[in-house]
């Protein structure tokens, strides 16, 4: 029989305080499946310590998070983001991740039909990277109210859509319940992206019916009014059989004792996913 947690993978921004050496100790001597692997932990030691982290904690790595902005009215920038991308592909294979996360970027002044544009471009000049590395590239559609500047991928449909245009089996989606629970063509996407084998990913947390910050307020799951298990259902339906990934940003959980939050977060996971 599998361990309770052997599917639960936390993200390590979800225990921001904590370093990569901290969060790997603590999700293994809980039981804890997996870890998400956050490029800010990597940079104060390299990616061959936090490799050796990693690998020691016995720990699978569904993902390495994030990549993407692809959107700039600056070619130079968008040129540079394409080298981001490759490093971050890169830092994934090192860590034995299975995928990077694509936040794909948004910017005022950018149309998000061009915008959309650019995100197609961006990550077709990237997939022969990927291929060659084994990683897996998952758009993440972010909500609505980010569209402005950190996304113009909003719906999984429009995550599909790249998807379709690329015909790569390199590139899927990452579906946070956060960002898609309000779509009502969620549970006919879920299913479209397991028939497609495109559903890579599948991010928890709770969206708090008020919020103090649009970004670092997030629920725990059972703090709010997603239908998490419902959700979860449809994706296994889907035929997904990767890790459930914990990704709580919330400056209030940042700044109680991580130990404690861990707690409930293993316990709000086997509640309410």
């Amino acid at each position: 029989m599998n361990h309770p947690l052997s599917r639960l993978a936390i993200h390590t921004m979800t225990n921001k305080p904590w370093s990569l050496r901290e969060c790997c100790d603590a999700y293994a001597k809980a039981g804890v499946g997996g870890v998400s692997v956050w490029r800010n932990v990597i940079e104060p030691i390299g990616i061959e310590e936090a490799s050796r982290i990693v690998g020691d904690s016995g720990l699978k790595v569904p993902a390495l998070v994030r990549g993407g902005f692809f959107v700039s009215r600056d070619e130079a920038k968008r040129n540079a983001s394409i080298g981001e991308n490759k490093k971050c592909i890169d830092e994934a294979a090192a860590l034995d991740a299975e995928m990077v996360v694509l936040v794909v970027g948004a910017e005022v002044g950018v149309p998000l039909h061009e915008a959309r544009k650019q995100v197609a471009d961006g990550i077709a000049k990237c997939l022969d990277h990927a291929a060659s590395n084994h990683v897996k590239l998952a758009i993440e559609p972010l909500h609505p109210m980010y569209a402005a500047d950190r996304s113009c991928i909003n719906r999984m449909a429009d995550a599909r859509y790249i998807c379709e245009q690329l015909k790569s089996p390199w590139i899927g989606i990452a579906a946070d319940v956060f960002h898609v629970w309000w779509d009502p063509d969620l549970a006919s996407e879920i299913a479209r992206a397991g028939r497609h084998g495109t559903l890579f990913g599948f991010h928890v947390c709770d969206w708090k019916p008020v919020m103090s910050d649009m970004l670092n307020d997030r629920g725990l799951m059972g703090e709010g009014a997603i239908d998490i298990a419902s959700i979860r259902a449809d994706v296994e339906r889907a035929g997904f059989e990767g890790m459930i990934e914990v990704e709580v940003f919330s400056s209030h959980h940042w700044s109680r004792n991580q130990h404690e939050f861990l707690a409930d977060i293993l316990r709000a996971y086997q509640n309410h996913c």
